[in-house]
């Protein structure tokens, strides 16, 4: 199996196992097992890292399905090599140090990381029209 199809598959872990961060910060506070078990009406009081780790998950989903589509696109278009395997990796550890820094919450940083994440989707986009 490809580089690419091997980050695609990390990546795909690294967004099942995000929740994981968020649910313990809710489990921890007051009422958050019920609140968890329960309806979800209300909104839970958490504490700031637990709402962003929540949204980093988000913003990984919502990044996930065209870096998806990228790698199987090359893969099966012949296109798979070694500048797609790097930007795979490009996207996958900047993805998963972006988690890292918005659950921490250094802004600055984290928008960076993003864009590492995005760069790594072009590397491979890029290869697709050579």
């Amino acid at each position: 199996m490809t580089t690419d199809l091997w980050m695609l598959i990390w990546s795909a872990l690294l967004c099942v196992s995000l929740p994981v961060v968020y649910l313990m910060g809710r489990s921890g506070v007051p009422g958050g097992l019920a609140w968890g078990f329960g309806n979800r009406d209300t909104p839970l009081a958490v504490p700031a890292w637990t709402a962003r780790a929540e949204r980093a998950h988000a913003n990984l989903v919502e990044n996930l399905a065209p870096f998806a589509i990228l790698v199987l696109v090359a893969h099966v278009a012949g296109k798979a090599n070694a500048t797609t395997a790097l930007g795979a990796e490009v996207f996958f550890w900047g993805r998963v140090a972006h988690a890292a820094v918005y659950t921490a919450g250094i802004v600055y940083l984290r928008t960076a990381l993003f864009f590492v994440g995005t760069a790594g989707e072009l590397m491979i986009l890029m290869q697709l029209f050579l």
